[in-house]
């Protein structure tokens, strides 16, 4: 049986320039289905990475496509393997088809309302499936017209959160899959860009090295260059509810965020490959 959602799985701005910008984890949507079992606080989905679509506002003029996520991560995480197997073996994560939140609070009303395997195989093929065809389709035409492709996953977290990561995490966190979703010279480039921002703090492949985006679709020896960005939500909104937008505080991280993008594009587009014999990715 199909799963029950009457939303899109994503939306997608196709661009000019050989850029994709994915947001994986910015949905909200929960369909009555879902909505009806969980608890009151896991339906205000605190999880979320909240306003990136603002955050970028400069991706269009950018030229970049941009993919982003519609329903919330409590419904499928699109940044986790298909057979839910862990990013992070030994460290504490949350799945597929998450039953906790960050807080390691239940999001389920009670354990028999959690999905089942056969619930988790239609939620996959309703809404991870899709958009994992389109960031591959789009990857693929990218690189097929332009000899190249940027991949810029894009995230934000609160900066304490001690199920992950014990004290303060840093603003910045690059993850380049400790160094094979990109190439090397490119994640400096990024890294000194970051270190160069004043006020904020930052690592490369350090406690967030990349998701299941990163490190799935990242080939630079094929021309596909992958890098994720874990922002601090405290950089540009308030982390705690109602979570918003804090225009005077963003305005302050955005010109380092948009010159790291903008770099990352430079440097693929400097560095075509030649196409030909090249096997598109499989998604899956």
């Amino acid at each position: 049986m199909p799963f029950d959602t009457d939303q899109p799985p994503f939306h997608f701005r196709q661009g000019s320039r050989p850029l994709l910008i994915s947001m994986p984890h910015v949905g909200t949507y929960l369909p009555p289905c879902v909505h009806a079992r969980l608890t009151d606080e896991a339906r205000q989905t605190p999880d979320t990475d909240w306003h990136l679509e603002r955050l970028y506002d400069f991706a269009d003029a950018l030229g970049a496509s941009v993919l982003v996520a519609t329903h919330s991560r409590y419904v499928i995480d699109l940044n986790r393997p298909p057979d839910d197997s862990s990013l992070y073996p030994g460290q504490s994560v949350t799945g597929l088809c998450p039953v906790d939140s960050f807080d390691d609070t239940p999001l389920y009303r009670s354990p028999d309302l959690q999905p089942d395997a056969a619930e988790v195989q239609d939620r996959r093929a309703a809404i991870w499936q899709p958009y994992h065809n389109q960031l591959a389709a789009e990857l693929d035409r990218l690189r097929q017209q332009h000899g190249c492709a940027a991949l810029w996953d894009a995230h934000s977290i609160r900066s304490v959160l001690p199920r992950f990561f014990e004290g303060r995490l840093p603003d910045l966190n690059l993850g380049t899959a400790d160094g094979q979703s990109c190439a090397p010279a490119l994640a400096e480039r990024l890294l000194d860009i970051a270190r160069q921002a004043p006020g904020y703090s930052s690592v490369l492949n350090g406690r967030f090295k990349g998701g299941y985006i990163t490190r799935r679709y990242g080939q630079p020896e094929r021309g596909v260059h992958a890098v994720q960005l874990e922002m601090t939500q405290c950089s540009y909104m308030q982390e705690a509810p109602p979570f918003g937008y804090l225009p005077d505080v963003a305005a302050q991280v955005q010109p380092h965020l948009r010159r790291m993008v903008q770099t990352m594009l430079a440097f693929v587009e400097a560095r075509p490959i030649p196409t030909k014999g090249l096997d598109r990715p499989d998604p899956a």
